[in-house]
């Protein structure tokens, strides 16, 4: 299992194609979920590529089954509070992890911030649910941790259910037949176009670095 704190992650060289970042909330075929959502609608944002295969995805999905995007780009700062708040937390429960591990079991929940998808616009965390809105059964919460789920947060945990494991199995095949690559200890969390994507499909080097919202919004003026 490669974890966003593997240094082949970072070694990835960036680059951006410019492709632009697109509201999701303007795509009736997307159902989105407003409980990440904030003041600017950072959230609800990605980049056009991505949003088309998530478009791509839904239409592979069973009749009756949708997609439910939670969070898509994070801003700088927010992935910054996230990681530390989890690095912190996982301090008090284990002080006697040397640095490296701690810095290697916080990854597994939250991206360090020098390669995090998110910050890109290329990475989105979801689940599934009713055309009514009801959630599906995927084993634990989207957002549950390894520290408190027992590692059944795990894409391919064992330990989860036959309906959970078929609702993960429609995930795999709808959104990894999209182009997305997922975060193994993360269900929820896919991305394209990142430094794990690129590391994961062999791409020689990144279509997304990090953006500012506020900054790409000005330049579409």
């Amino acid at each position: 299992m490669i974890l966003l704190s593997d240094p082949r992650v970072a070694a990835v060289p960036g680059a951006d194609d410019g492709e632009p970042l697109v509201d999701l909330r303007e795509f009736p075929e997307l159902r989105l979920d407003g409980r990440a959502a904030d003041d600017t609608g950072a959230y609800a944002h990605l980049r056009a590529g991505v949003a088309d295969r998530l478009l791509a995805a839904q239409r592979a999905l069973p009749a009756g089954v949708r997609l439910l995007v939670i969070e898509g780009y994070r801003p700088y700062r927010a992935q910054v509070s996230i990681f530390t708040g989890y690095r912190d937390e996982l301090r008090r429960r284990h002080p006697d992890w040397p640095a490296q591990r701690l810095h290697r079991e916080t990854s597994k929940f939250v991206s360090p911030v020098e390669v995090a998808p998110h910050t890109t616009g290329g990475a989105v965390d979801l689940t599934l649910c009713t055309d009514d809105g009801v959630e599906l059964d995927l084993g634990t919460a989207v957002d549950a941790t390894p520290e408190d789920s027992a590692d059944a947060c795990f894409t391919d945990a064992p330990a989860i259910g036959a309906t959970a494991r078929r609702h993960r199995r429609l995930i795999v095949d709808a959104l990894g037949g999209a182009g997305l690559v997922n975060y193994p200890t993360e269900w929820w969390h896919w991305s394209y176009g990142d430094r794990y994507w690129a590391l994961m499909t062999g791409a020689s080097h990144t279509r997304y670095g990090p953006v500012d919202l506020a900054v790409a919004a000005t330049a579409e003026r």
